[in-house]
């Protein structure tokens, strides 16, 4: 069963070994001898305020569902959830399993004025689901029924799936008739099609597949103002590209309801493999030569220094990893090492010449490979979300935020997230554990990674908040200082809608508006994400 208050199905647990606990302490500083009480489940069904909404046959207003869609995956909702802080709730909840019910759902809302704010997977973490305070009743329209492959072409490889299918479904689907969409978010248990699609997500293997902006072929968006059809074209010239208009949209203009997507016949052969290199110039070196390249590989996922140090330090098995250790100090790979996890997908006779000429480059620079840690690391490739419940087990938080910039900024961004949080805290006479890894490489550029570790402070929700808040303003400054942008994979929601102005511009944010009010002229679409535009009845409580 999913947990209501953290990350992830309940019966998967993190755990932090001791010489894990002892790194946190150096690093992160020690935590408050105890944590509060957690609050339970029972004290936010009991505090559910009263429906506004008329009863409808497709909408139900049962306080569990209506608590169950309120909050997403961010920090804050982690805080609320955890500290007892009741978040504004939706007045009601609907369970659409067609287009069709969608278009009901929206039709009713449009001549009544509700808000409406679509649910699937629920694991935003920028704010995409946060309820405004408003005057006008409030209705979630949870996707999850919408779940089924609808129709799937061979000849073109075109499938359509209802945009609340999960990533698991997703893939179950396919693979039954030996196809694969390949797109794996870490977040790929519970996060959907949809989801991808109006956030502009990323998969680990986009080197393969391609994100989902080159996966995304067309589908259906029901707007407020009427259904919109996006064709699958091969390639187009006739004007601007429908598609854009839904890419990163974040529920503005409507509800995804169907998806089509380009789909890849299984490959012959998969494999992962971890290899070091002696430091981050050379580690940095390698990795832009080797995605300059062009090579059919799959991944390309490289740790800093502190973010090497810090898996290694959380594996366990101490006497295997110091061996490890010992062994790479030995070939030249010793403090300042830098983790590489590299992706080969394809048929076996490309895969080995990929992973020849990959390893041939990289041994330019010192590469050494360790073969254990790479089928380590797929074996646990979407389980780095639970290691949250258990830092909070142990009295820490933490935190991501991610961007990306061309390959001259990289370096220098990378060290300003890190020390931006490290200055924030120091405000407070804390520390933060801060750590980095480019997650997805491009010629051009690469995304960067930043995770943060610092001791919950005593007091609950509102000191907890404040720190939160400084220091994610303080490094999306360092973002826009340093030219990168906004959300390189998570999108915009409510918590990046300022860096999202600043990097657009006021003509580009007033033509993203206008947009929105074609499609919404009521503003009843999940207002205040992407754009900062709450109007006057509505105001967001923190």
């Amino acid at each position: 069963m999913r947990r209501w208050n953290g990350w992830g199905d309940d019966a998967t647990i993190a755990t932090l070994n001791p010489q894990a606990l002892t790194m946190l302490a150096e690093l992160a500083g020690k935590p408050v001898a105890a944590q509060p009480v957690d609050a339970s489940h029972d004290h936010f069904l009991t505090a559910v305020p009263a429906p506004r909404l008329p009863a409808h046959p497709l909408i139900t207003t049962d306080a569990a569902e209506r608590f169950k869609v309120a909050l997403g995956e961010s920090f804050p909702d982690l805080l609320r959830r955890r500290s007892g802080t009741v978040p504004p709730m939706p007045d009601g909840v609907a369970f659409p399993e067609t287009s069709a019910q969608v278009r009901e759902l929206l039709d009713a809302a449009q001549a009544n004025n509700w808000i409406v704010i679509p649910f699937a997977g629920g694991t935003s973490v920028a704010g995409h689901l946060d309820c405004p305070v408003s005057e006008r009743p409030v209705l979630s329209i949870n996707l999850t029924r919408m779940n089924r492959l609808l129709h799937l072409d061979t000849q073109s490889q075109l499938a359509t799936f209802g945009a609340g299918t999960s990533g698991p479904l997703v893939e179950a689907q396919l693979r039954a008739q030996g196809y694969t969409l390949g797109h794996f978010p870490q977040s790929f248990e519970y996060s959907t099609v949809g989801g991808w699609v109006v956030t502009r997500s990323s998969g680990q293997q986009s080197l393969r597949y391609g994100r989902i902006e080159q996966m995304f072929a067309g589908g259906k968006l029901e707007a407020p103002i009427g259904t919109m059809e996006i064709p699958t074209f091969p390639a187009s010239s006739a004007g601007p590209d429908l598609r854009e208009m839904v890419l990163g949209s974040e529920a503005r203009l409507g509800v995804l309801t169907e998806v089509t997507v380009r789909v890849t016949k299984l490959a012959e052969h998969e494999s992962f493999h971890a290899i070091f290199l002696p430091d981050w110039d050379a580690a940095e070196a390698a990795v832009r030569g080797l995605v300059q390249m062009k090579l059919p590989l799959s991944m390309l996922r490289l740790s800093n220094a502190n973010e090497t140090f810090t898996n290694l330090s959380m594996a366990g098995h101490a006497g295997f990893i110091g061996w490890i250790e010992r062994y790479l100090a030995w070939r030249g790979c010793g403090d300042g090492k830098c983790w590489l996890t590299l992706g080969i997908t394809g048929d076996k006779r490309t895969t080995a010449n990929a992973l020849k000429v990959a390893r041939a480059h990289l041994a330019k620079f010192g590469a050494v490979c360790v073969p254990v840690l790479g089928p380590k690391w797929a074996e646990n490739r979407f389980k780095g979300p639970y290691m949250r419940n258990a830092l909070w087990e142990h009295g820490y938080s933490a935190d991501t935020i991610e961007t990306a910039v061309d390959w001259p900024q990289v370096r220098n961004l990378m060290n300003s997230m890190e020390q931006a949080a490290r200055d924030a805290f120091g405000g407070y006479g804390e520390k933060v554990h801060a750590f980095t890894h480019l997650s997805h490489l491009y010629p051009q550029g690469s995304s960067i990674y930043s995770t943060f570790v610092w001791a919950t402070a005593p007091g609950g929700f509102a000191p907890n908040h404040e720190r939160w808040l400084r220091y994610k303003t303080a490094v999306s400054a360092a973002i826009l200082a340093h030219g990168g942008t906004a959300s390189h994979q998570h999108g915009i929601g409510r918590d990046h809608a300022a860096s999202m102005a600043m990097e657009k511009g006021p003509l580009a944010m007033n033509a993203l508006a206008q947009l929105c009010r074609y499609f919404d002229p009521k503003r009843i679409m999940n207002p205040g994400k992407l754009l900062t535009d709450l109007g006057q009845r509505e105001q967001w409580l923190n």
